[in-house]
Formats: structure tokens, C-alpha cells, sequence
């Protein structure tokens, strides 16, 4: 089994200040591969959907989608 330990810097999708981030990434294969994690920007709170690959590079940056609650009709 691979162990990885990244250190990934990037910008916030939302206010865009810079955000450092170490991971560690198991498997059996790690290469050829793109992740996806969470990751909260320490100044706005805004979740960036962050993709990579384990060898360090970042692909992508996007606002985490969130999930909603579909609004009720009122009874009155």
C-alpha cells in the first residue's frame, strides 16, 4: 500500500485568498488518478471542492455544492 503526504496551495473559488493544505493519501494505486476533497478557506468559511493529482498537481478549485432543502408549501 502507497502512502503520499501533500502540501497543496491554491486560492479560494470565493474570495480568492491563498490556502495551504497538507493531505496524506493511501492506496494501492495512486497514480494516474484524480481526487477530490473539502477543504473550508480558513478567512471566508466558502467550501472549495479541490481536485488533484496524488503526484501534487492541482486540476481544479470549485464552490462545494451544497445540498438544499426543497421548500414546503405553507398550509395556511
Amino acid at each position: 500500500m502507497m502512502q503520499l503526504q501533500l502540501t497543496l496551495d491554491f486560492a479560494c473559488c470565493c474570495c480568492g485568498n491563498p490556502v495551504t493544505v497538507t493531505l496524506r493519501c493511501t492506496g494501492k494505486e495512486l497514480n494516474g488518478q484524480t481526487v477530490s476533497v473539502n477543504i473550508p478557506c480558513p478567512t471566508c468559511g466558502q467550501i472549495n471542492q479541490l481536485l488533484f493529482e496524488p503526484q501534487g498537481g492541482v486540476q481544479a478549485v470549485r464552490p462545494y455544492p451544497a445540498v438544499r432543502a426543497i421548500p414546503e408549501p405553507s398550509v395556511n
